[in-house]
């Protein structure tokens, strides 16, 4: 039984790391897109970016999940995203504007001064982002990455709300045959899944300890 179990909390298992994935495949650069949006000097294009912002990141996203799956059946007569497809989007755009502010948060904490020094010993622009400030950035963003890749891990559970079968949903199903530890057995491979992680990110940063 416990191998049986196993076998189906594995493919709910794939489903949540596809969407793990996916979310930061694309998420990752378009948060660092959305970052010089919000920083930009042109200040209309600075308000729309960091309104939109604003509105994902004060809002569940649960319901960011549905909106994105029933609102355009709904509102425009058109055809239903599939399900899983409507997770990836929405799951993409939420995580993009979190990304966004951490990437921001990076590149302005690097003190100004170093980039003058930097003009002044004769670099490009492109020479001081890449070689001065490129590497500070990823020291003072990797934490707060870590917690979001860990909080991304968990909220993939959220996708269940459209029918997506990932993990917990595979666990909960069993509940119908009146058992309920394969429910609490799907902790486990959150912890595995999500110490691994933690372990990856601590030996980063280590590798990161020469900015002290």
């Amino acid at each position: 039984m416990l191998l049986s179990v196993s076998l189906t909390l594995l493919e709910g298992l794939i489903v949540t790391l596809e969407l793990f994935a996916l979310t930061l495949i694309f998420a990752l650069p378009l948060g660092l897109i959305i970052s010089f949006g919000s920083m930009s000097r042109c200040t209309p294009l600075r308000a729309v970016v960091k309104t939109i912002v604003w509105v994902i990141r004060g809002t569940p996203l649960m319901l960011q999940i549905l909106v994105v799956f029933y609102g355009p059946g709904l509102m425009f007569d058109l055809p239903l995203l599939p399900r899983f497809t409507a997770a990836v989007v929405t799951f993409v755009i939420n995580y993009a504007c979190y990304f966004s502010e951490i990437f921001r948060g990076g590149i302005q904490g690097v003190p100004v001064g170093q980039q003058e020094a930097g003009l002044v010993l004769g670099m490009t622009k492109r020479q001081i982002f890449f070689k001065v400030t490129l590497l500070q950035v990823v020291k003072r963003i990797v934490p707060p990455m870590g917690n979001e890749f860990i909080t991304l891990v968990k909220d993939t559970a959220l996708v269940r709300t459209i029918s997506v079968y990932e993990i917990i949903w595979m666990g909960e199903s069993y509940i119908k045959k009146g058992m309920i530890w394969p429910l609490f057995y799907t902790a486990v491979f959150y912890l595995v899944v999500n110490g691994i992680l933690t372990l990856l990110f601590g030996w980063f940063e280590k590798k990161l300890d020469y900015f002290k």
